[in-house]
């Protein structure tokens, strides 16, 4: 399969969607202002939860603090609304061993969606 990619590098063969993905992934991390990324960072870990039987895990805690805030910088010119649904929505979180996976937007209350877009307002151009 043929990627174009939107940064302006080679073609690229890829054989496995997961191969794409992680290579995208890498080409993004290297395209955004890592301070600007770090600050969202580490304002997703300390304010936002996930709500799982009556007990807060922090998106910090779970080790999902950097994948929303790499996802929610790709999507920023969109809006901060467009941006934190969209974002919370590609991040797939992994239940038991891995076998199901569910976006992060499903296991968080609507409250900390408003938060989000709050954390990402001030970065939007």
């Amino acid at each position: 399969m043929l990627i174009y990619s939107l940064l302006g590098f080679k073609i690229l063969r890829f054989k496995k969607f997961v191969n794409l993905r992680i290579y995208l992934k890498k080409i993004l991390i290297m395209t955004i202002d890592s301070n600007e990324l770090k600050e969202i960072e580490l304002s997703i870990a300390d304010r936002l939860y996930i709500r799982i039987a009556n007990w807060n895990l922090y998106l910090g805690d779970a080790g999902l603090a950097k994948d929303l805030a790499i996802e929610c910088q790709a999507n920023l010119k969109e809006g901060p609304e467009v941006a934190a649904r969209k974002s919370l929505e590609s991040v797939q979180v992994n239940l038991g061993s891995g076998n199901t996976k569910i976006p992060l937007a499903r296991l968080m209350p609507s409250g900390q969606i408003f938060d989000l877009e709050e954390i990402l307002g001030p970065y939007c151009r």
